[in-house]
């Protein structure tokens, strides 16, 4: 018999021979915080649809967001600017109803999402622009002109 189990006089069982540890109550707790998180709770579990893929650039004159949502049309989506949040939403809704002579079905289907971005003081709000083709949305966001970067220069010694 290759594992014994002793009973100790407090009548707890210990094995005698066993190389499993048991965690210390720090470890485990560092084990259940510092684990990723399963992908129910990072996902967008509550809207029907996941979160798009968002690309941003950053040139000399401007950022620019490309998120990709394909299938949809302009008109599904709302963009809304506040106190330099910049929001991309899309809510959808479908409802189909098919009836014959002994059954009627219906479905019916909701998706969203929700996208916030904080702008830089450096966008210039006044001039955003917009555009959906092809199944990406692009946004235009130019900078101020004061925080364009300038070319490089000689500065002449006097």
């Amino acid at each position: 018999m290759n594992n014994l189990v002793n009973v100790s006089k407090n009548g707890s069982l210990s094995n005698t021979n066993s190389n499993v540890s048991f965690p210390s109550w720090s470890n485990w707790l560092d084990d259940i915080f510092n684990r990723d998180l399963p992908s129910v709770f990072t996902s967008n579990f509550n809207t029907g649809m996941s979160l798009p893929k968002v690309n941003i650039k950053e040139t000399a004159d401007a950022y620019i967001v490309d998120m990709a949502v394909p299938g949809l049309k302009k008109s599904d989506f709302h963009l809304n600017l506040d106190n330099q949040a910049l929001s991309i939403s899309t809510e959808l809704k479908e409802e189909k109803e098919h009836e014959e002579e002994n059954y009627t079905r219906r479905e019916f289907g909701y998706s969203s999402f929700k996208r916030t971005f904080t702008l830089p003081e450096s966008v210039n709000e006044d001039k955003i622009d917009a555009k959906y083709k092809d199944g990406i949305l692009s946004i235009y966001l130019p900078k101020k002109e004061e925080a364009k970067q300038k070319p490089a220069r000689t500065i002449k010694i006097s």
